[in-house]
């Protein structure tokens, strides 16, 4: 039984581990230029995806290029083993949920579990990731977890912390409820989504005043009741409205949209006239002494809402510093849940995110609601639970990035973006607005924030290491301490004034983590210095577009924080993998890809091939079963039949190519070996430049001329008995072919590339070196005609098609005309190549012909700009152009003309609608280069050979049936009527040199099997 692509994949797998192959591809490379390749670390809590085997195969395919391009490249793996993922994971499995579950589920064994879960798939993993063909040290991962890991990654904060730039600090920051902790900015930009709220114009009424209300306008109802003060822009034109019996302060630009044309203008005012204006808020859950007045702001705009802002300390960024700026009081009435406190009665305990509606209710009740509205807008959720997320005041650990960022910005600019437009775009954008990086969190599996604080003095103590724990500690710390909660927190510091110092509850954010993979992958400082030197900094990392405001900026903060240095050359920022309609996969949806189920169907390589080849990877890719399918059948399976092709005759013949003899090479060895040899300096061009896709497309074009037209032209030449030059030179060529094509697929296809190099040569392709093109042996001119020929060629089928005409059937003449002035004479050489793939008997170049004739009309929507009032008399004179003139316009793309009136004009070939004809019995087709005419009459005699032929096919179809040997020759017999017999014996020469036999015999014989020819029986039997 044929073996499977996934059994042929498992097979050399096998080969690789049993040789150190992989081993051997980085060892033999010693000594030789390093390309320094990054890991970004997986979680191994979840399955692979399809976005996962986009990625990996990436890598893959850059490390296996760059080694073959002669680079030493170490390819270590990673996992990443902390944060809130794992711990949402382990909750589940515990059925508890929150901070106070985990509590008093008892916090070190949590811990336990989190480590035990963290592996969960790590198996899947492995297994995913060998099938895929992904070469990666899984052997000696970096594993955040490990204390080596965790050790460097104190370092850094400690020198962080060193320089100043690590602090505590109080303010407005993304927080999720659900999980119960913060998120820096770059976390919080990874997960907005598209939502329909409610926002509401409420009633401030003016105290002092019976009917006069200020218009406050938020997005977030729930913020009302913590309500302090009311912003305006001092500069803006604000007016009073009456309608009614009230009286209304609105913007001046905002008057129309908020009073929907009703009310009379009573008094223009500035911004800064309102200051100080008090007023009573719509709720007093809250005692507020210094506040419920009108503040200047200059973040206030008058391009929607009222113009006037409602701020609420707690739960803004630009609410919190405007508080501040105006020594006004703080007012929180959220829990840490992000649920109202009790002060907020008829709402106390209620998730207030889903108490728009109720405080709207309350404010209607009042009457204190002016107008209320629903509105589409995109508002971040948290990346891990999918949870909306709040903007919550409160005390927490950051690290001063704003410090650094024109260093980050500037490195930035040297390094090589795909797409380039996300170094100005989406990173640079990101870049220019970022925060300082909120870094702490208020849970437990992770990398401890190393501070200590003391009670008394407050001064801070950052640890560098277990030996500056251990000399710093009040007691004993042993050497093989686990540096995690709630392990940690039991050492205590001796400060300086004698007080104990203890540290600061939280955790890291699991992105500073990765951020430091660079260096702590090598347990950098404390060992391994010079192999971090080699492989700092990356020359390229490759992850999926989300990254961008992952890991690509935790790596570059990181890096410049602590050595000011950048962390990687070039970035692959990679598109998402969509189903087939375009849709995001999802395991919910149905639409989601098992990429093991599909490697295990049609062959990893038929995976990745897909993956690269369809379209480029920095694009959202439309992805589906079908894609692979056709990957495996039109490119590897294509390419492993031409190897067959190869191995049956050579294994026939008992080729050797490393057997020296007399060759003599054809045309057709000394196109594709041209061809071989421009491919291989196109594909070099585009791999360095990282177009993956555009080198696969080369690469597929290459395998497709020589299988469709080299080997099917060639096939005569390996069935001949015995070895002569031609033949020689035959196996001679398609043995290089083959393998500098299976040197040029390896990073694409590694399994095939592999089965195919080390049939022709007993060695790994992955251990040879990339190919290099050799000029001497490129003919552009030769390959220039060549692909006029095959042109011609699929013209003339299309042709065929068009008539229902059969292949099989000889056609009379071939007529070939150029586009444009040029000598197709060439062709001429080529006419038994064209004569034999088309079955045309004449092949007749031409610079002209009288067999076609045009009809020509003005295209007026492309003339009618430009002639204008000359158009009537154009349509008559484009009507009416001679032959010659419209062959010479069609030659040269314009005519000059000249009207009655004596103007002058230049016609263009988009201002005509020139269509081609021919008399009966021809047939036209065209395309940018060439015309043909083919003459479609059949006489006698031609039907006659295209009976012949069809005999001929089934006969070959036949053998092929009885699964005969292709060099078998066989006694043919055949039973049909006498003028069938006669057709077959008039062409006799054709059917010996058509099929491979010892005889053939007109007779009758036992189990025949019978063929409809032309509307009549034939009757064959094949004898060995």
């Amino acid at each position: 039984m044929k073996e499977t692509a996934f059994e042929r994949e498992t097979r050399i797998r096998a080969a690789w581990e049993k040789k150190g192959t992989f081993r051997l591809s980085i060892t033999n490379r010693e000594g030789q230029e390093t390309f320094v390749f990054y890991e970004g670390p997986p979680t191994a809590n979840g399955l692979p995806h399809a976005g996962h085997a986009l990625g990996r195969t990436i890598k893959d395919f850059v490390a296996r290029y760059k080694t073959m391009s002669g680079y030493q490249v170490i390819r270590k793996a990673g996992w990443d083993t902390h944060g809130l993922p794992v711990e949402l994971g382990v909750e589940k499995q515990l059925k508890i949920r929150g901070k106070d579950e985990i509590e008093q589920y008892g916090v070190e064994s949590f811990i336990e579990k989190c480590k035990e879960s963290v592996f969960s798939y790590e198996k899947e993993w492995r297994k995913f990731t060998e099938s895929l063909g992904y070469w990666v040290d899984m052997g000696d991962p970096y594993i955040t977890l490990e204390n080596s890991y965790i050790e460097s990654v104190w370092n850094i904060l400690a020198s962080i912390h060193d320089k100043g730039f690590l602090y505590k600090g109080h303010r407005v920051v993304p927080y999720c409820p659900n999980c119960e902790t913060s998120l820096s900015s770059h976390e919080t930009a990874q997960g907005y989504k598209d939502v329909s709220d409610l926002s509401a114009t409420a009633k401030f009424r003016i105290k002092g005043k019976e009917n006069e209300y200020l218009l406050g306008w938020t997005t977030t109802p729930w913020t009302l009741p913590a309500n302090v003060a009311l912003a305006v822009h001092p500069d803006i034109d604000y007016v009073k409205v009456r309608r009614g019996s009230e009286v209304f302060v609105v913007a001046k630009k905002l008057v129309g949209q908020v009073m929907q044309g009703e009310g009379e203008v009573l008094k223009v005012i500035k911004g800064h006239d309102l200051a100080d204006t008090a007023y009573e808020a719509p709720f007093d859950f809250v005692s507020v002494k210094n506040g419920h007045k009108v503040v200047l702001a200059d973040f206030v705009t008058d391009t929607n809402g009222t113009g006037l802002v409602h701020i609420a300390p707690a739960y803004g960024e630009d609410d919190y510093r405007a508080v501040q700026a105006n020594g006004l009081d703080f007012v929180n009435v959220v829990d840490r849940k992000g649920r109202y406190t009790d002060a907020v009665t008829p709402l106390a305990g209620k998730f207030v995110k889903e108490c728009d509606v109720e405080i709207i209710k309350l404010l209607a009740g009042k009457n204190l609601l002016f107008h209320k509205q629903k509105y589409e807008h995109s508002y971040p959720h948290c990346w891990r639970c999918d949870s909306p997320l709040l903007y919550y005041a409160m005390e927490g650990w950051f690290i001063r990035t704003t410090a650094v960022k024109e260093l980050m910005q500037k490195h930035n600019q040297s390094v090589e973006w795909f797409p380039d437009h996300i170094k100005e775009g989406r990173f640079g954008n990101f870049l220019e607005n970022m925060v300082d990086w909120n870094i702490g969190r208020s849970r437990y599996w992770g990398t401890p924030l190393n501070i200590w604080q003391c009670g008394e003095c407050g001064e801070e103590r950052a640890p560098h290491s277990i030996k500056e724990l251990q000399q710093w500690a009040a007691g004993a710390v042993p050497d093989n301490i686990e540096l995690h909660k709630p392990y940690v927190d039991k050492v205590e510091l001796l400060c300086e004034c004698g007080a104990s110092m203890k540290r600061t509850p939280e955790v890291i954010d699991v992105w500073f983590d990765s951020g430091s993979m660079p260096y702590a992958q090598y347990h950098y400082p404390f060992e391994n210095k010079a192999l971090f030197e080699k492989q700092f900094p990356a020359d390229v990392i490759a992850e999926g577009v989300d990254q961008t405001r992952g890991w690509f900026y935790s790596l570059l903060a990181v890096s410049v924080l602590f050595t000011g240095k950048l962390p990687y050359k070039r970035v692959l920022s990679l598109g998402h993998i969509l189903d087939e309609n375009g849709q995001k996969m999802s395991k919910s949806k149905g639409n989601a890809l098992d990429p093991v189920e599909l490697i295990e169907e049609f062959g990893a390589d038929a995976l990745r091939w897909a993956l690269l080849a369809d379209s480029a990877p920095w694009n959202n890719k439309r992805f589906s079963k079908g894609l692979v399918s056709q990957a495996k059948s039109k490119m590897v399976d294509t390419l492993l039949n031409v190897y067959s092709f190869y191995s049956l005759y050579a294994e026939i013949d008992q080729f050797d190519p490393e057997e020296e003899g007399e060759e003599t090479r054809s045309i057709l060895d000394e196109w594709i070996l041209s061809r071989l040899n421009t491919v291989i300096k196109d594909v070099r061009a585009f791999l360095d430049a990282y177009d993956f896709t555009a080198g696969a497309r080369s690469i597929a074009s290459f395998v497709e001329d020589m299988s469709n037209w080299y080997v099917r032209r060639s096939r005569q030449r390996f069935w001949g008995a015995g070895m002569n030059p031609d033949k020689r030179a035959a196996f001679r060529t398609l043995h290089e072919a083959l393998k500098k094509t299976a040197q040029l697929a390896a990073p694409y296809t590694p399994f095939l590339a592999e089965d195919i190099y080390s049939g022709l040569t007993g060695q790994s392709v992955h251990l040879s070196d990339y190919p290099k093109p050799e000029k001497n042996r490129m003919n552009p001119q030769l390959e220039q005609e060549m692909s006029s020929v095959l042109q011609v060629v699929e013209l003339t089928r299309s042709i065929r098609n068009a008539a229902k005409i059969k292949t099989k059937q000889p056609l009379a003449r071939l007529y070939i005309l150029p586009a444009k002035h040029q000598d197709v004479s060439y062709l001429l050489s080529y006419t038994s190549i064209i004569q034999d793939e088309t079955n045309v008997k004449h092949i007749q170049p031409a610079g002209t012909l009288e067999l076609v004739d045009y009809t020509v009309k003005l295209n007026f929507a492309a003339a009618g700009p430009k002639f204008g009032r000359h158009m009537v008399e154009l349509k008559k004179r484009a009507e009416g152009l001679k032959k010659e003139e419209i062959s010479r316009l069609l030659q040269d793309g314009s005519l000059n003309l000249e009207l009655t009136d004596g103007t002058r004009v230049n016609l263009q070939k988009e201002d005509l609608l020139i269509t081609k004809h021919t008399p009966e019995g021809f047939a036209l087709a065209e395309n940018d280069s060439f015309t043909v005419v083919l003459e479609t009459a059949l006489t006698e005699e031609l039907k006659e050979e295209g009976t012949v032929r069809e005999i001929i096919r089934a006969v070959q179809a036949y053998r092929k049936e009885l699964n005969l040997p292709v060099e078998l020759r066989v006694h043919l017999f055949i039973h049909a009527a006498a003028n069938i017999q006669k057709m077959l014996q008039k062409h006799d020469q054709l059917v010996q040199s058509s099929l491979v036999l010892r005889s053939l015999h007109f007779e009758k014989r036992e189990h025949m099997k019978a063929f409809m020819i032309d509307g009549k029986e034939v009757h064959l039997a094949l004898e060995k």
